[in-house]
């Protein structure tokens, strides 16, 4: 359902942010949107993650909206009851033409549930990642199937996402071929840090290795023989392991217990988003987790060794930038140790790939969504 604005003219806009990962992608898309005059664009940060309008960048006055919640009581329920009521009251002054939600997050499937119970289209962007396993990632594969089977408007990253998409018998909305609107971001990030410093990814003869590690399937046995493998390399090989720690305490606490002191192991407070791009820039190989990280170590020509045993994200596979090793510490340490002996293959691996994007995902979506909007702009 849509509705006419007051003045027969605009079209309203909504984007539902939570995440840091969020708010990072979602930033070049809310700057193309918040600059298109026939759109009034509007975002509201659940709170899922704290401290999200910084990553925004620079936004016109009253266009980012934060939801308040009283922390003991947040919850999925409560996010979704309040969304809707939100975008079912006054908020922007009448319902919204489009919400937009991103990603695999609880606060884009309570966004897409408040936006389809308040009977306006959805957006999603990012649509059509799939593992192929609903454990893995968990909960997100479900979240994405859901989200994808509720949008009127399918950004896909990927010609293989579309794909995916187009088989799921759920999804009947509009399914476009656009980028990832990360690569847009990490590229203005990557020039902002190359700007400040020389990239380089030896620092006194020992080669940096960035790891992150935070997924809830890797929690407990996984996450040991992780950490067992890092130390393992620290020792024996010429390598530097920097890893900037969760904010999640569950995720950090087990890191800390384990690695904490460990020679050439360097456990970093969460850097903001332009220092970890330029810490990514400078690094000879990432041991991951993330799925953006994924994309973005490809974009950036590194070598992404993934430890998960599947991943969302094939066309990295498809590259040689990425490599699933798994969670099992003879399997990472083996695969380390190669690219370390083998410069041939590393080679192979450090070739920058544009599969997720080539920069300019945001125009593209802010196209589409002018495209869809139109003939609704001139009825009124």
């Amino acid at each position: 359902m849509s509705r006419v604005t007051d003045d027969g003219r605009l079209r309203r806009v909504v984007s539902i942010v939570g995440t840091r990962p969020e708010a990072i992608k979602m930033a070049p898309l809310s700057r193309v949107l918040a600059a298109r005059p026939h759109i009034e664009h509007k975002v509201v940060l659940t709170g899922q993650h704290k401290a999200l309008a910084p990553l925004l960048g620079d936004l016109p006055e009253g266009v980012v909206r934060e939801l308040v919640f009283d922390p003991v009581k947040r919850s999925a329920a409560r996010l979704r009851e309040a969304l809707h009521g939100l975008l079912c009251g006054t908020f922007a002054g009448a319902l919204a033409d489009l919400v937009l939600v991103h990603g695999d997050t609880s606060t884009a499937l309570a966004g897409a549930f408040a936006a389809r119970d308040c009977g306006i289209p959805i957006g999603h962007v990012e649509a059509g990642l799939r593992s192929g396993d609903l454990k893995q990632p968990w909960p997100e594969e479900g979240y994405r199937v859901v989200i994808d089977a509720l949008s009127e408007l399918l950004f896909a990253p990927t010609e293989a996402a579309a794909d995916n998409l187009r088989r799921e018998s759920r999804v009947q909305g509009k399914i476009l071929v656009t980028g990832n609107t990360g690569i847009d971001a990490l590229f203005a990030a990557r020039g902002e840090a190359r700007a400040a410093g020389k990239s380089v990814h030896e620092t006194g003869g020992l080669k940096t290795i960035v790891v992150t590690c935070h997924r809830k399937e890797n929690q407990g046995a996984p996450l040991q023989a992780i950490c067992a493998a890092l130390k393992r390399l620290a020792l024996t090989e010429p390598v530097e392991i920097v890893l900037p720690l969760p904010v999640n305490r569950h995720a950090r606490r087990p890191l800390e217990e384990a690695l904490a002191g460990q020679p050439r192991i360097r456990l970093i407070e969460p850097l903001d988003y332009r220092d970890m791009v330029r810490l990514m820039d400078r690094s000879w190989l990432i041991l991951t987790d993330s799925g953006g990280l994924q994309e973005e170590g490809a974009a950036l020509g590194k070598p992404v060794f993934v430890l998960r045993s599947v991943t969302e994200r094939p066309e990295a596979v498809a590259t040689n930038n990425l490599l699933l090793v798994g969670t099992e510490e003879e399997g990472i340490v083996r695969a380390v140790s190669r690219l370390l002996r083998e410069p041939a293959h590393y080679e192979l691996m450090s070739r920058s790939s544009l599969a997720f994007g080539d920069g300019k995902a945001a125009p593209r979506i802010a196209d589409a969504i002018e495209r869809w909007l139109e003939p609704k702009r001139r009825r009124a």
